[in-house]
């Protein structure tokens, strides 16, 4: 595995079934807690570690002690959130607008315990046709943290009448907030995690939660509609789920060899956990630090894009093949994309 990855490796221990109501008995020491803490705190996975530890003999060190404040943190956050979702939902509504809310709210709700799944941005996703009457209508007044996307995103492979029919309503505070069907919601969660490049563990484990907690009439044939390269890639998620954190497959169909991964991505996602990066919509922009070759130097660095980001980048397939020509395909594109953007703006 390599020393690079060694953290991670215990990070990935940690959160070993962490999203189960009763997750299996954790076996580590003090000192292998107080090593992966932080990394924990930073990615938002603090309160699926504290739920592992609770019940393990280090539960009172000093480590399993900030992982607990960091879950009542976000038990109290969670309240707020359902609130500001709530309310999200009833200004579209009111303008004539049917949204769904993917991730977040919509995951957050499986878990065992409100305070389990943190979450920021209200990630919502409207029709082309009604973007423009749902910006107007998010907008009086302000509401912050709204994440609006037109269109349907990574499930735009999909007819997007068909989504909206296969989606759910629940009731929230006594507002009817409409969510992803499990066929498409669990494929846009694995989705968004790989074109990220696997950056926090947390979201591997909504990948386990989904694929565990899946409804009795979930609908195999729905789940693999659409692009087949995406399909292949969702499926490499579920292996990585069920290699690095033990998610349960049983009654998933996968290809003959699917369900383990090629030999690069559990490597490469576990050196990723070893160190926290900031996500991409927190990081400096490149145009600020054009005239400052340090900095410039620095960002590039920073946005080397990992293997698994890279791969969904240049719509690669998950193989045996090595990542570095995906890796230097990847940053190409971007650093078009960057000059075309730049160009536009001067």
């Amino acid at each position: 595995m390599g020393r690079p990855a060694e953290r991670g490796a215990r990070v990935a221990v940690v959160l070993a079934g962490s999203w189960r109501a009763a997750p299996p008995l954790l076996d580590v020491s003090a000192r292998d807690l107080i090593d992966v803490a932080p990394l924990l705190l930073q990615t938002g996975a603090a309160s699926l570690g504290w739920w592992k530890v609770r019940r393990s003999p280090v539960a009172s060190c000093t480590a399993a002690k900030e992982l607990h404040d960091a879950y009542r943190l976000f038990a109290l956050q969670a309240v707020l959130h359902e609130q500001r979702v709530a309310k999200a939902f009833a200004a579209l509504r009111a303008a004539g607008v049917e949204a769904i809310l993917g991730k977040g709210w919509a995951i957050a709700r499986q878990y065992p315990d409100p305070g389990l799944r943190p979450y920021g941005d209200v990630d919502l996703y409207v029709r082309p046709a009604q973007h423009a009457a749902a910006v107007a209508a998010l907008e009086d007044p302000p509401r912050e943290g709204i994440d609006l996307h037109r269109g349907l995103a990574q499930l735009d492979d999909r007819p997007a009448d068909e989504v909206f029919a296969r989606s759910r309503v629940e009731s929230l505070h006594g507002v009817e907030v409409r969510v992803f069907g499990a066929e498409d919601h669990i494929r846009l969660l694995a989705l968004h995690m790989l074109r990220h490049g696997v950056l926090r563990p947390l979201w591997l484990c909504d990948v386990a939660l989904a694929l565990e907690s899946r409804p009795p009439d979930f609908d195999w044939r729905v789940f693999a509609s659409g692009s087949r390269r995406r399909l292949a890639w969702v499926r490499s998620a579920f292996a990585l789920a069920h290699a690095l954190l033990g998610a349960r497959l049983d009654g998933v169909p996968m290809p003959e060899g699917a369900a383990r991964p090629p030999r690069w991505l559990v490597p490469a996602v576990l050196r990723q956990w070893s160190a926290f990066v900031p996500p991409h919509g927190s990081r400096a922009p490149m145009a600020a630090s054009l005239r400052h070759p340090a900095a410039f130097v620095r960002g590039l660095l920073l946005r080397w894009p990992n293997p698994v980001e890279a791969t969904v980048g240049v719509g690669g397939p998950f193989n045996r093949m090595p990542r570095l020509p995906f890796q230097i395909g990847d940053c190409l594109l971007r650093t078009a994309q960057f000059a075309r953007r730049l160009a536009v703006e001067r």
